[in-house]
């Protein structure tokens, strides 16, 4: 005799069987030979949440190495950071590990005072060693991440309770970049037993990534215990959090690559999360009486680089050639066709919303879609008739859209002026492998989300490692304007600065933003409001509740 329940099958003792809980986790037959239980309780749906989102460009659950769309969303449920931002507010800093905050006597960096009686996923406490252990893991790896905090000199313990970053140049920010998931506060003592190391030579000594994939030594609401690439990612329960005890017991992060399957699985009750639906399905979700939306403007944004080595691409290493694929693109009907108006989108390297970064600015100074503009430009380029190049991008979506739906939208506007692309989809890590290797021998279509809610970080990023892999030598005038600008204590002076920045990247005319989206997410009835956020994150897990919480 069996009964329903919860819309998966259980006997009469309340075990679910094998299959379910594949059907459950998104699995196959081989991961339930490779050791699942015979049966798991059928109460483990009620107490898990399951969300379905694209999570192919997950390389790594390595916070001080990771630089990808997704993976912020859960290093932040398994870690939590010395500050951080609370949903919607991206200008008020606020205790998390760290409760108080103060210039250091001598001015040269920042004072912070730990958070009483916190302890580690593991149970070990936490202290300013770890503080200063962490801090300076990230520095030493030299990956990715420790450019954020390049200007940091050194991290000192007081004493056990108050640790202090000093900064080589007190101007520079900090404490927006800190609040991100990159710089989270480790267990160092579990962390050196699975090869971390925090000294000078941890780019050759540290081999504790691969242990970071599959677990977590942080202090955050979940621990991480199990990732499958292109198909799931785990989380129990952190039953030592010093907020208090997390909602669920269980967290799945389901690969779900097609949004017809996410759809699919979101009526059926089979996740309470879909966020990778394209605005048809938005369309037909709003008489779904179990189903609400909610929607939030990013400070995300999708792109397309294009390189100016002459040696990759003899007719790319020409401004003007550059100018006129800009001016050749539509960017209105992407947002209005492919994204059903749920976008905006920022002249450049600064989303909608920050310092120097308006709609109106974007209108004035970005590029917009002029045919004649175009045309007149390859003639200046001596390219009348026109040339080829290729566009790279990932088998993935973003925003409900494909990458390759969209690169056929620019394709499409391209051979209006005679622009012949060349589609060329990749794996989304030999994608970033190639285009972060400085390989890319034409157009990449990515993204870009905030590593931390500071305008430095993503202009910086522009003219320094960005530029890199479109060979772009950058004048050393831009370069100071974006150190002039993050140094400004003006808020005037500062946007205006910003917005000089923007017009002369643009006129180089080697990024052309396409959107900056606004999420339109599906969501369960049985969850309350979700705390999403365009910090870079896009989800608070912690304060995730079912509605009766």
């Amino acid at each position: 005799m069996t009964v329903r329940k919860d819309r998966h099958e259980t006997t009469n003792d309340g075990w679910m069987s094998r299959r379910d809980v594949a059907k459950l986790l998104g699995i196959g037959g081989a991961a339930l030979a490779a050791g699942l239980p015979e049966r798991v309780f059928a109460q483990t749906r009620r107490n898990t949440l399951v969300i379905g989102i694209d999570i192919s460009d997950t390389v790594t659950l390595d916070p001080a190495r990771q630089a990808q769309y997704t993976p912020p969303m859960s290093l932040l449920a398994a870690y939590d950071m010395l500050v951080t931002m609370a949903p919607g507010d991206y200008i008020t800093i606020r205790p998390q590990l760290a409760t108080k905050w103060e210039r250091t006597p001598d001015g040269k960096g920042w004072r912070f005072t730990l958070r009483d009686n916190v302890k580690f996923a593991s149970g070990n406490p936490m202290t300013a060693a770890d503080v200063k252990w962490s801090m300076d893991r990230v520095l030493y790896l030299g990956d990715q991440t420790s450019q954020y905090i390049s200007h940091v000199e050194r991290t000192e313990v007081v004493d056990a309770k108050t640790v202090d970053i000093i900064l080589k140049d007190p101007r520079q920010p900090l404490m927006t970049i800190i609040a991100a998931p990159g710089f989270p506060v480790y267990d160092s003592k579990l962390l050196m037993q699975h090869g971390g190391d925090a000294s000078r030579e941890a780019k050759t000594k540290d081999s504790a990534t691969t242990w970071l994939n599959n677990n977590s030594a942080g202090a955050g609401a979940y621990k991480l215990v199990r990732w499958e690439r292109n198909a799931q990612i785990q989380f129990v329960r952190n039953d030592n959090y010093w907020r208090g005890k997390p909602p669920f017991e269980r967290v799945i992060i389901r690969h779900i690559g097609d949004s017809a399957a996410q759809l699919l699985s979101i009526r059926r009750g089979d996740v309470d999360i879909a966020f990778n639906l394209i605005p048809e399905q938005i369309a037909t979700l709003k008489a779904e009486p179990n189903v609400r939306l909610e929607a939030l403007t990013s400070l995300d944004f999708v792109y397309m680089a294009l390189t100016q080595n002459p040696e990759f691409n003899k007719a790319l290493g020409v401004k003007e050639a550059r100018q006129a694929i800009g001016h050749a693109i539509d960017y209105d009907g992407i947002v209005k066709n492919l994204l059903g108006g749920a976008a905006v989108r920022c002249a450049n390297f600064l989303p909608i919303g920050v310092s120097g970064s308006t709609e109106e600015i974007a209108r004035r100074v970005g590029y917009n879609q002029d045919l004649d503009k175009a045309r007149q430009l390859l003639q200046k380029a001596g390219l009348a008739d026109g040339f080829e190049f290729e566009i790279a991008y990932g088998n993935a979506a973003i925003a409900g859209v494909t990458y390759q739906t969209l690169g056929q939208k620019i394709q499409a506007d391209l051979a209006r002026v005679n622009i012949r692309a060349k589609l060329t989809p990749m794996d989304q890590v030999n994608l970033r492998t190639t285009y972060t290797g400085n390989r890319a021998q034409g157009g990449v279509l990515t993204f870009w989300n905030p590593p931390a809610v500071e305008n430095l970080l993503w202009a910086a990023a522009s003219v320094e490692r960005v530029a890199r892999r479109v060979h772009w030598p950058v004048p050393p005038e831009l370069d100071k304007i974006v150190r002039d600008a993050a140094a400004e204590q003006d808020p005037k002076k500062q946007a205006d600065l910003w917005v000089e920045y923007q017009k002369q990247t643009v006129d180089n005319a080697n990024y052309f933003v396409l959107f900056q989206p606004i999420y339109q997410i599906a969501v369960r009835s049985n969850l309350a409001k979700l705390p999403l956020t365009a910090a870079g994150w896009q989800l608070d897990m912690y304060d995730v509740k079912p509605v009766s919480s």
